[in-house]
């Protein structure tokens, strides 16, 4: 009798970071040294346990024709339809028992096979390394039956020696993939669980006298304008930089003039090391980073971070990111203004930090580390705090220095996320500081900052913010000798985050506080046949967090939203401020290091939201920080009335590396004189006729009072007063704020169940006036609502007279009208523009004439939510109507109910009806960024409180 042996598979809870790979080193794109990639499609298979297959696999002459296909580099459970497993989303629980370093036997395990063969011309001599560069999260590898070894770290590059092993033709690389391991407890990031090799797999040649190990130093001395080079190697060489006449052994420090590196004037000198046997091409970036007088400065000036965490995503592919889509991400970023970038939270694609050299942003690197589950028992057997863990938590912390340290957009290294404290992180923080003193070391965990060069924090409201700006928050005394910045704030889960603006007006007026990164840049949506975008629970995931996993500045597919259009708009490098009457414009250059040369100024005269006139405008070329004013040409003078306005461009004055000749950069507006309010006298009076009462050009049900005509178009469903809103993602809140989550503290009133009571319908002299109460079952709070309707013949009047009753406790979602029309497609409007807005995300609303289609109007979430209300609204065309406000409102139209919009889990839920809903609202709750954050700051509450506002009608056939 013969019984099978388990292979053993207790390397994949050892808490060591694994054996056999080489030290790391600094990773770079090409030299003149061969190499091969290996990525492509690779034969697979799938087994549920760790230890369900043998080693066999590996072995040359192993038959694995009936074997699924992959795509490395790629994800399993994104591939094969569902064949191998499905994502999981977890915010911070662990998807399996923590059990420190044990992890389920359940454990699915991947299998990988590529036989490759070496080009023809492949030398002969020297040695061959073979790198991983991302695999999750515990992988085994063999070539030609050899074993090699086994690592951990998912987003860490780690390499093999294997010249001795290679042959000219099929050569067989075998890689055992586990979804769980040891490594999995330091992973446990805010994202999919995803297994697999996800990142490159490269064959490099190793020349004999190739270049091994390398660091270029490259500091940048403002007061003199020389830099200082210096390229340390393990193998010795001679590094030249042709364009500043730089010819030097390795190791020596050489002293030039030079222009400095920053993200706004992103200079990088072509360099190249030389050893006997490879010359690697270098790309050079002088700048110094340091902490003084209490700030962090680069190139002696203090910087404001206006920046964004980044996880690496795409909606097919997962974390596999090609070139080009890396790149799209940076151009977006350069484009909308932002200038700094955390590697939320693990070192990204190598590639990505090339892309931030190339275009410029700073760099916050993020080591793979993240034990947040442990939160979940305060804390208990954290491996940050726990002597076995710290070599694996060193070797992160290595590897990502080692392979990143020539990148001059890295000014802070970053030892991990939301991992508590402990002796492991203390480890990390001295290594780094002692291999890298040239860079700071930054952790939010921190709070005392033992380890840390700045004070970090996540979602510190407005108050506390000011308080820490003002040096009265306290903490031990290093704490208040340093800077301070929110590495992550504003939340931009759904629509929002809002508060932004409010944000920005404390970090630019306190030297202290050096700016943020927002949460986060993309929906971490997974593209999907039936429902649009996947996210948590979509799967059958038993333990998830839902769609807390989209919660990004633009959408899966790139698109950006409405909260990067408004965070383009707070963080211009340009303010544009202005006196209308006067013709004066305001303009301050808000850069750090560059001046204004790169622009060109344009001015444009606006009457009643059309463009009469429009020219050039001289800005000189003023520094960091000046201001100057410019003067206006005279308004000129068409013979028309109306609303006048002046608008204010900076552009780009040529084409640059991110965009082209032209590109917006910054804008003001500013008004010339006071908008002409609609009145008329209300000249006719109602007539009853019938079961029917005509008013002017208005048809109304005598008995209800409700509206149904206006002129030839037909009214699907009165006007009549609308509180409710599907609550957006910061409506509802977070968990944990249990006091102030707007949504369900609506629900509880009911405030999205509000009944209508007819008090009274009343057909005056020269009115027809409806009375109604307006509240929600099963209490006694109420609003008294008056709609009182005029006209003089052609045009109507609806005026709304709103009187709380009651105790109200909480603010309401809206306040306006809704209404229905059976017909509307196209869509005009002078107001703002083009996109949505509410109280706390205005500032990028522009004024003027806009048009859309009703589906245009929508603003695609991936769960749906109160969405597209555009603000200051004159008045809006649409179905045949014309509907002046008086004051401004915010007007919605969509082919569905809020009901129906709040009911839908995806946009797929969401089923066009034959009436377009339309809501004029007199006032919005202001939408905050509470999905993790702060709710709205008390000014922009929607009150409770005796309103009163009016709309015209007219219409337009």
């Amino acid at each position: 009798m013969s019984f099978r042996t388990t292979p053993s598979v207790d390397y994949v809870e050892d808490v060591s970071p694994g054996s056999g790979a080489l030290p790391p080193r600094a990773w770079y794109a090409s030299s003149d040294a061969r190499s091969l990639s290996l990525n492509g499609s690779w034969r697979f298979r799938l087994s549920a346990t760790a230890g369900a297959e043998d080693d066999s696999f590996a072995e040359e002459g192993y038959d694995a024709g009936n074997w699924a296909e992959v795509t490395v580099p790629g994800h399993w459970v994104l591939q094969g339809d569902g064949a191998f497993g499905s994502p999981i989303y977890t915010n911070h629980l662990y998807p399996f028992p923590v059990d420190p370093p044990y992890v389920p036997t359940e454990n699915p395990t991947g299998d990988h096979l590529r036989v490759f063969d070496l080009p023809s011309d492949w030398p002969s001599d020297g040695g061959a390394v073979l790198r991983f560069d991302g695999v999750e999260s515990c992988a085994r590898v063999w070539l030609n039956g050899t074993e090699l070894g086994e690592f951990k770290g998912s987003r860490l590059a780690h390499e093999f020696a294997v010249g001795e092993l290679l042959k000219p033709g099929s050569n067989v690389l075998a890689v055992r993939v586990h979804q769980w391991s040891a490594g999995s407890y330091l992973e446990d990031q805010d994202q999919w669980w995803l297994p697999g090799i996800f990142r490159d797999v490269t064959l490099l040649h190793r020349p004999s006298g190739g270049a091994g190990d390398f660091f270029v130093h490259a500091s940048y001395d403002h007061t003199t304008g020389e830099g200082t080079l210096r390229v340390d190697s393990d193998v010795d060489g001679r590094v030249s930089v042709p364009d500043l006449d730089i010819d030097v052994a390795t190791g020596e420090p050489v002293t030039v003039a030079v222009r400095p590196w920053t993200a706004e004037t992103p200079k990088l000198y072509d360099g190249v090391l030389v050893t006997d046997g490879e010359r690697v091409p270098l790309r050079i970036g002088f700048r110094t980073v340091v902490l003084e007088d209490g700030l962090i400065k680069v190139n002696g000036k203090a910087v404001l971070f206006k920046g964004v965490n980044r996880h690496e995503w795409h909606p097919e592919h997962g974390r596999a990111l090609d070139l080009e889509t890396m790149r799209e991400d940076v151009l977006l970023m350069k484009r909308h203004n932002l200038n700094a970038v955390r590697t939320s939270h693990y070192p990204p694609h190598p590639a990505f930090l090339d892309l931030c050299d190339e275009y410029g942003l700073w760099v916050i690197d993020e080591c793979d580390l993240e034990t947040h589950g442990f939160t979940e028992q305060d804390w208990r057997d954290n491996p940050v705090d726990d002597d076995r863990w710290t070599p694996a938590l060193l070797d992160r912390a290595a590897r990502m220095v080692e392979r990143d340290k020539n990148h001059p957009s890295i000014v802070f290294w970053s030892l991990g996320n939301e991992a508590g404290t402990g002796r492991g992180l203390t480890a990390m923080a001295e290594w780094i500081h002692g291999r890298d003193p040239e860079r700071l070391v930054h952790y939010e965990g921190d709070w005392n900052c033992r380890d840390t060069d700045v004070y970090s924090r996540m979602y510190a409201f407005h108050d506390e913010v000011e308080k820490i700006g003002q040096q009265l928050d306290g903490g031990t005394h290093r704490r208040r000798e340093l800077p301070f910045i929110q590495c992550e704030y504003a939340h931009a889960m759904g629509n929002g985050p809002g508060g932004l603006a409010d944000y920005q007006e404390l970090f630019e007026k306190y030297e202290r506080l050096q700016g943020a990164f927002v949460w986060e840049w993309i929906d971490h949506g997974v593209r999907h046949a039936e429902l649009g975008y996947a996210y948590g629970g979509d799967f059958g995931e038993e333990l998830h967090d839902g769609n807390f996993v989209c919660d990004g500045l633009v959408f899966p597919d790139r698109t950006p939203s409405p909260g990067l259009i408004e965070y383009k708009k707070v963080i211009e490098p340009v303010r544009i401020q202005g006196d209308g009457p006067n013709g004066i414009v305001h303009v301050t250059n808000k850069q750090d290091f560059a001046d204004l040369s790169a622009l060109a100024f344009e001015w444009s005269c606006q009457v009643d939201g059309e463009t009469v006139e429009s020219g050039s405008l001289a800005v000189p070329a003023l520094a960091p920080g000046e201001s100057a004013e410019v003067k206006l040409p005279e308004p000129p003078v068409d013979g028309r009335g109306g609303e006048r306005q002046w608008t204010v461009r900076a552009l780009l004055a040529d084409d640059t590396s991110w965009a082209a000749k032209g590109h917006v950069v910054a804008w003001g507006q500013f008004a010339v004189g006071a908008r002409p309010l609609p009145s008329f006298p209300a000249t006719d009076r109602p007539v009853p006729d019938e079961g029917r009462i005509t008013l002017g050009p208005a048809g109304f049900d005598a008995r209800t009072g409700a509206l149904l005509t206006i002129g030839g178009v037909e009214v699907g469903a009165t006007p009549r007063l609308d509180v409710w809103r599907a609550p957006t993602d910061n409506d509802d809140g977070a968990e944990w704020q249990t006091d102030t989550r707007y949504g369900t503290l609506w629900r509880t009133l009911g405030l999205h169940r509000m009944r209508h009571r007819l008090v009274s319908v009343e057909a005056g002299d020269d009115a027809l006036t409806v009375r109604t109460r307006v509240a929600p079952a099963a209490r006694e709070v109420g609003l008294d609502t008056v709609y009182r309707w005029t006209s003089d013949g052609e045009r109507l009047r609806l005026t709304v007279s709103v009187t709380p009753e009651g105790d109200w406790t909480v603010p309401l979602p809206r306040l306006g009208v809704r209404f229905g029309l059976a017909e509307a497609d196209r869509v005009e409007w002078f107001g703002g523009g083009p996109g949505e807005a509410y109280p706390d995300t205005g500032k990028a609303s522009m004024v003027g004439r806009w048009q859309s289609t009703v589906d245009g109007l929508q603003t695609p979430y991936v769960r749906p939510q109160e969405n597209g209300a555009r603000a200051d609204v004159r008045w809006v065309e649409l179905g045949g109507l014309r509907i002046e406000g008086d004051p401004e409102f915010w007007f919605t139209a969509r082919r569905w109910t809020t009901e129906q919009l709040d009911a839908a889990r995806h946009r797929t839920d969401l089923t066009a009806g034959d009436t377009v809903w339309v809501n004029l609202d007199h006032g919005q709750h202001g939408i905050g960024s509470q999905s993790c954050g702060p709710g709205p700051l008390p000014q922009y509450f929607l009150k409770a409180e005796p309103a009163e506002f009016s709309f015209v009608f007219s219409t337009t056939r």
